[in-house]
């Protein structure tokens, strides 16, 4: 059996399953608690967008987004995130046996990725898959998806438009939900943050690809863009869920990195 073992565990987010629920049940807290549109967290998204950072600083964010995530029930996730270890020309699907989190292992897809393989070309470059963008995520997806399986993506340098069509090609099935991974602009003070991370909501927000172009430092924008590109073409809309930077937990507003969730409605 070829499990992709955990690579940042203990680093990015705790390696025991009841110090994540117990965070993921105080952050719901807080949600249900403060947050004035309660309609919001009924919705059911097709895709969302969500930070990888480590969970202190970004698991409050990225956790509004996997509470909607919950209410599709969804058969099979596709993660999508950017290389930050490895160079990578193009995109590499993985093709492990399983996938481990703190909550047990997630299956993955073989038939999807099997498909995913002939349609678009991709191989499987192992390396390229201890990547912390990715693996964030799975234990949100165990946690909120339990018997979902997975199929991840890890691209370096693309073509947006080449991860748009398996975005779209993925959406046709009504089963399937996306998970864009990406942080936002990192180390700048906290205004200059604010200001560069605004232009990456604005963006998002109005599924504005340009403005993308134009000063938004996200080391996902490949994600994003793609992301856009689909949601303009199959009429999805973007609903912004969070914004904040690392300076809410840390406090220090010296060297900040922005992070930001969303969802995208049918």
């Amino acid at each position: 059996m070829n499990i992709r073992k955990d690579a940042v565990m203990g680093q990015f987010y705790p390696s025991s399953a009841k110090e994540i629920t117990d965070m993921f049940t105080h952050y719901n807290k807080i949600l249900n608690e403060n947050m004035k549109d309660q309609t919001i967290l009924k919705q059911k998204p097709r895709a969302i967008i969500v930070p990888h950072a480590g969970y202190i600083y970004s698991a409050f964010t990225a956790n509004i987004a996997y509470r909607l995530f919950e209410n599709t029930h969804a058969k099979r996730v596709v993660v999508i995130g950017p290389s930050h270890r490895v160079y990578l020309k193009g995109t590499s699907i993985s093709d492990f046996d399983k996938y481990e989190t703190p909550f047990g292992d997630l299956n993955i897809d073989h038939v999807l990725v099997n498909e995913l393989k002939e349609k678009f070309g991709l191989k499987f470059i192992p390396d390229a898959h201890h990547e912390h963008s990715t693996e964030v995520q799975m234990p949100f997806v165990k946690s909120y998806d339990a018997n979902a399986s997975v199929v991840e993506l890890v691209y370096g340098d693309e073509n947006p438009q080449n991860i748009a069509k398996i975005i779209d090609y993925l959406l046709q099935d009504s089963d399937t939900v996306v998970v864009i991974s990406t942080d936002l602009s990192h180390y700048y003070d906290i205004n200059k943050a604010k200001e560069i991370d605004n232009i990456c909501l604005d963006a998002v927000s109005n599924l504005n690809i340009q403005e993308l172009h134009e000063g938004c430092e996200a080391c996902g924008k490949i994600g994003i863009e793609a992301m856009l590109i689909v949601a303009k073409k199959d009429g999805l809309e973007p609903i912004l869920l969070d914004y904040r930077t690392s300076a809410d937990a840390s406090g220090d507003k010296s060297k900040v990195v922005g992070y930001m969730s969303a969802a995208f409605i049918k």
